[in-house]
């Protein structure tokens, strides 16, 4: 009976670890209505993030893996992308796989996980 209790609580930890993990963005129209300015580099080594879109929301267990939603309210963090680098509040780069998706500079991790009021 015990292990069970255990195993549970084990189980709903690691739930709940990939869920603060997931990256879902919803691109909005306007630059006033996002939480984070992106602008695409053509270079990874340029990048703040190397991102790798995934095409399910299960698949989205780690900063770099981002997921589409399609609605604003299902969204952890709202994005615009700007014409210009210096208008971005974060670099990325898409990569052609999962793997190689994560952070070149971490000191930019912050962005990702902006505090809701």
């Amino acid at each position: 009976m015990r292990s069970i209790f255990k195993f549970s609580l084990i189980a709903i930890f690691i739930l709940l670890s990939k869920a603060v993990l997931a990256q879902k963005v919803y691109e909005v129209p306007y630059e006033s209505w996002a939480d984070l300015k992106i602008y695409i580099v053509p270079y990874e080594s340029w990048a703040d993030l190397k991102v790798y879109k995934v095409p399910y929301e299960s698949w989205a267990t780690k900063d770099g893996l981002w997921y589409t939603v399609p609605y604003e309210s299902w969204a952890h963090v709202k994005i615009y992308f700007v014409p210009y680098e210096s208008w971005a509040d974060l670099k990325i780069y898409y990569v052609p796989y999962e793997s190689w998706a994560g952070w070149n500079d971490e000191s930019k991790k912050h962005l990702l996980h902006p505090k809701k009021q």
